[in-house]
């Protein structure tokens, strides 16, 4: 009998590790492809001519459906062209922008705060008096696109070949995101600033188009405007919290 026992608790045993190898090797295998499948892959600028430019961002602990751009510069800090805007800022019309009749459907919006540093720099003012996209001064098609979910890699160029260094940039934003310096109280009477909370945080590395396969990290580099009054950079960040965690890591690769 005690042996009788002895085998029956050793097969139970056995069947048990067998089940939990199983469930294991299963949650590793769905977590891989998870992990994959997190990646969006989406294109801008197709019929640019110039060279193929690859930009991957891991999303951050702190991402939450935040907007933004990517655009190039020359190393002077002159715009030349944008690469991908999210569509929401590039035409100015936000999915629930319009609850007139009751319920949330698209309509314009006006958010001068949500990438202001870009928006200055492209310099299109729009009927407000500001520089932030409207439905008649929308960024081009071929330069927006839906909002990636999540982690995304982007393959887009731009307009024409190029053969030198530039600065490619990328500015971010996310609604919401309060915290002890950037205060729901800080600007009781800027509606725009409310709109923004933390500052967009703007990220930037210089690439070379002669140095096909050459890869950087983008750094960030500064913040926009509180409330998209002005096109200035500042450099201090160290009032900027969760807004730097919206991104894990961004990089480019020239092709």
């Amino acid at each position: 009998m005690k042996n009788y026992r002895i085998t029956l608790l050793a097969g139970v045993l056995f069947v048990i590790s067998g089940l939990l190898s199983c469930k294991s090797g299963s949650e590793g295998r769905s977590s891989k492809a998870r992990k994959q499948d997190s990646i969006s892959v989406i294109s801008s600028n197709v019929a640019g001519t110039g060279r193929i430019i690859e930009i991957e961002m891991v999303k951050g602990k702190s991402h939450n459906h935040p907007t933004f751009v990517i655009w190039i510069e020359d190393t002077s800090g002159k715009y030349l062209q944008d690469l991908f805007v999210t569509k929401a800022i590039g035409q100015g019309i936000f999915e629930h922008g319009d609850k007139s009749g009751g319920t949330w459907k698209p309509g314009e919006v006006h958010r001068p705060a949500s990438l202001p540093y870009w928006a200055h720099k492209r310099g299109i003012k729009n009927a407000y008096g500001t520089y932030v996209p409207t439905p008649e001064s929308k960024v081009p098609d071929a330069y927006s696109g839906a909002t990636p979910t999540g982690s995304f890699r982007l393959t887009t160029r731009t307009n024409n070949p190029l053969n030198t260094k530039v600065k490619l940039l990328l500015e971010v934003n996310q609604p919401w995101d309060w915290n002890e310096y950037w205060t729901n109280t800080m600007y009781e009477d800027d509606s725009d600033y409310k709109t923004s909370c933390q500052p967009a945080v703007v990220y930037s590395a210089i690439i070379d188009f002669g140095n096909p396969g050459s890869k950087v990290e983008m750094k960030p580099v500064g913040h926009s405007h509180y409330s998209g009054k002005s096109g200035e950079l500042f450099t201090d960040l160290s009032t900027i919290t969760t807004a730097l965690y919206i991104a894990e890591k961004v990089t480019v690769t020239v092709k």
